[in-house]
């Protein structure tokens, strides 16, 4: 591994992942070892709008001899839609951002009850049921009410609960605090991190309007993830004009979550030269270094 690089440029790079400390199935231990095990040198862990697990996952990665770079994927709201913006290198603590994340939590919690009642209503679920599938330390959101209606017998799967009984359409839908993107991106600034706007054509949806992403260029943004399954090849098309148009960083993650969703570890990566720009960028946390384990 080069001198000057805290990670090894000869292995897969991965920035976006999370654990139980929100919407994952694994723990951030295990997380770091089923990255190990596909052969990654260098993982993000990105859970929403938290930290929490980021000392467990950077204690593995020491033991196991990866990079770790410490990530939030923190959530927005742009007219209906839901907007995710991944923060590299932040300051969890920073006054500000701490603020919103807390506000942001709370709110999924809040939102969780209100669901969970409604959907009591006509299925045989309860707020027990819901933290019973809920890890110690996570926060509670939709993807714990999909799990506990799984162990019910409600539906099969977490996709089929998506699909059905937590779909927005589904009659039980509340929606939950969520700043606008452009804020969230000061605010990613404003604790030192660097701001890179997620699966940005999810599912095929239009992406982005151009003034939109100036104004999130304007805002603070530095990168786009263009490598990721929910991003159709078109919209990475128009990803690709409007990064080489703003400079901005480019890269490719897995979005995984363990048994939650399909997602593998590695099946995008990000190249050396856009990790080695998002650590010149970042000043609010450190990456802990990749150490050889032999």
């Amino acid at each position: 591994m080069p001198a000057d690089r805290p990670f090894d440029p000869a292995l897969p790079i991965d920035l976006h992942t999370h654990s139980w400390a929100s919407d994952g199935t694994e723990s951030p231990a295990e997380v770091v070892r089923q990255a190990a095990r596909a052969g990654l040198g260098t993982l993000a862990l990105t859970d929403h709008d938290t930290a929490a697990g980021w000392g467990e996952a950077a204690a593995e990665a020491r033991t196991l001899g990866l990079a770790f770079v410490p990530g939030i994927e923190f959530s927005s709201q742009l007219a209906y839609a839901s907007v995710h913006v991944l923060g590299y290198l932040v300051d969890p603590d920073e006054p500000a951002l701490r603020a919103e994340t807390d506000a942001v939590r709370t709110s999924r919690v809040t939102r969780a009850e209100r669901m969970v009642e409604r959907i009591g209503a006509d299925y045989d679920l309860t707020w027990r049921d819901v933290l019973d599938a809920t890890d110690e330390g996570a926060t509670v959101g939709r993807p714990h009410i999909a799990d506990a209606l799984v162990r019910k017998g409600i539906v099969a799967d977490r996709d089929e609960a998506f699909r059905t009984v937590l779909h927005w359409r589904g009659g039980y839908y509340q929606p939950h605090h969520a700043p606008d993107p452009e804020r969230v991106v000061r605010l990613i600034r404003g604790a030192g991190g660097v701001p890179v706007l997620a699966h940005p054509a999810t599912r095929g949806r239009a992406v982005m309007a151009g003034e939109r992403i100036a104004a999130l260029v304007d805002a603070g943004l530095l990168g786009l993830e263009i490598g990721h399954r929910e991003n159709d090849e078109q919209g990475r098309a128009t990803l690709r004009h409007y990064a080489r148009r703003y400079d901005l960083i480019v890269t490719g993650s897995s979005d995984y979550h363990g048994s939650g969703k399909p997602n593998r570890l590695g099946e995008h990566t990000t190249s050396p030269e856009m990790l080695d720009r998002i650590i010149a960028a970042g000043t609010g946390s450190d990456v802990v270094p990749a150490t050889s384990t032999s």
